[in-house]
């Protein structure tokens, strides 16, 4: 992440919302080249096709080849709606709140008039949900979305429990 925001409570949020590393400007170009060089290092000690393709339940999606399968339908994504589907992929179980989606999508500061990712969410539910039986987007009312396969907690909480 480059930003201009270079406080440490920013700097903690930026690697905790997914940032692999966290860069403050002003920067030297040299510093941004060897921290490129190292994350491209730590990237070569993983298996290519392990981390090119990410699923949840019968949703994939091939960061390599830019695509986005669910089931055997392939999902026709604009460029932000892959960014704002690989972030809830590669976070799937966690909640991400519209602040969090806002700056690591759109990389900007949240603007509680905007309703940006909303519409965002929207579109992407239309596509990846609408079509299909089964939704893996959920919205967590006034705290954010997250994306999950929920069949096995639902089948795991209508089962009852055994002495």
């Amino acid at each position: 992440m480059l930003t201009a925001r270079d406080r440490v409570e920013d700097r903690v949020q930026g690697l905790q919302g997914g940032a692999d590393d966290y860069l403050g400007k002003p920067f030297a170009f040299s510093e941004l080249l060897a921290r490129m060089e190292a994350l491209l290092r730590r990237g070569a000690s993983r298996p290519l096709e392990e981390s090119a393709v990410l699923r949840v339940a019968d949703l994939e999606l091939d960061l390599l080849r830019r695509r986005a399968v669910r089931g055997t339908v392939r999902l026709d994504l604009t460029a932000k709606e892959f960014k704002l589907l690989a972030l809830l992929i590669r976070r799937s179980g966690q909640m991400l709140s519209r602040t969090v989606l806002a700056e690591q999508v759109w990389d900007m500061n949240f603007d509680s008039d905007t309703n940006v990712v909303e519409v965002a969410i929207r579109r992407l539910r239309s596509k990846i949900d609408d079509p299909f039986e089964h939704k893996l987007l959920h919205t967590m009312r006034g705290m954010g979305y997250v994306l999950e396969d929920r069949r096995d907690m639902t089948a795991s909480a209508t089962q009852p429990s055994v002495p």
